[in-house]
């Protein structure tokens, strides 16, 4: 027949593939991209699906955010703040960058930043436990001062006294009989990173560019109140449903229970069960 019709059996075998609809996939990327709070790229897009049990591609994941106009807030470019004052005091840099700790609240690292409300500005403080990356304390107010380090130390659920170094940067909010008081009284070592060197404390300046990025910049505050609402709400985020790249894409909380059970089944635990950590604003 093909010889009769003068057509070649490649033609007539050939059948036109059915055009696959990727609909589902575009609103699965969509959907993971709004409950990121509109912070996630194609990589931590990826691994959401992933652990939804959808397999695609950073490329394609690349490809349906640009059909669809889907812009991480990291992609903004930001303004630098100017250096301030240091703190010249000549304690050394217990932490030397060792950014891992094998116990909850051994080692403990903060920072402070500011946000627009209103008509002024307003400072956060956050601490991070190496253990897990998990902001495990926080406080919020319109100076920048010891008395808002104190407050954020103060909001840590669980004993001090299991704290081992306090990580700062040299802030000169840091340097202050306050602050030496409640380490002193807990038996806590303060660390400072060397002057200049923000590598030093790179967990929290990471975590306050994450913060940044998905809080500061997207949002506008109105008053404190609304700037407290939201940072409970951020913080509850981060901890237990934020997917973090230096964890394994896993949460902190996540991480902090699989730790603990290993650590638990240990013949000889080397720390102590810690509760889940609740922060108060």
């Amino acid at each position: 027949m093909c010889r009769a019709l003068g057509i070649s059996r490649q033609t007539y075998y050939y059948k036109v593939k059915p055009v696959r609809s990727e609909s589902d996939l575009e609103e699965a990327v969509e959907t993971s991209f709004q409950q990121s709070r509109y912070n996630y790229g194609a990589r931590k897009i990826k691994a959401d699906l992933a652990q939804q049990g959808i397999c695609v591609s950073r490329r394609k994941v690349r490809r349906i955010m640009s059909q669809r106009q889907l812009v991480s807030n990291y992609t903004r470019a930001q303004f630098k703040p100017h250096k301030t004052p240091v703190n010249d005091t000549t304690l050394p840099n217990l932490l030397k960058r060792e950014f891992k700790s094998d116990c909850p609240l051994e080692k403990i690292v903060t920072d402070l930043t500011y946000v627009r409300v209103g008509q002024a500005w307003y400072y956060v403080c956050f601490v991070t436990d190496l253990f897990n990356r998990e902001i495990i304390g926080s406080s919020y107010g319109s100076r920048k001062d010891a008395e808002l380090v104190k407050r954020a130390l103060q909001s840590i659920r669980g004993s001090l006294a299991k704290v081992s170094i306090f990580h700062t940067d040299r802030g000169k909010e840091f340097d202050n009989a306050l602050i030496s008081e409640v380490l002193e009284t807990f038996g806590i070592a303060h660390s400072l990173s060397q002057k200049g060197c923000p590598y030093d404390n790179a967990v929290a300046e990471s975590t306050y560019k994450s913060f940044k990025m998905e809080f500061v910049y997207p949002n506008q505050f109105e008053t404190p109140e609304s700037l407290g609402l939201g940072l409970l709400d951020y913080v509850n985020w981060w901890n237990h449903w934020r997917l973090h790249e230096a964890l394994g894409y896993q949460t902190p909380v996540s991480l902090r229970t699989q730790r603990l059970a290993k650590l638990s089944l240990d013949s000889e635990p080397v720390c102590d069960t810690v509760t889940e950590t609740i922060l108060t604003f």
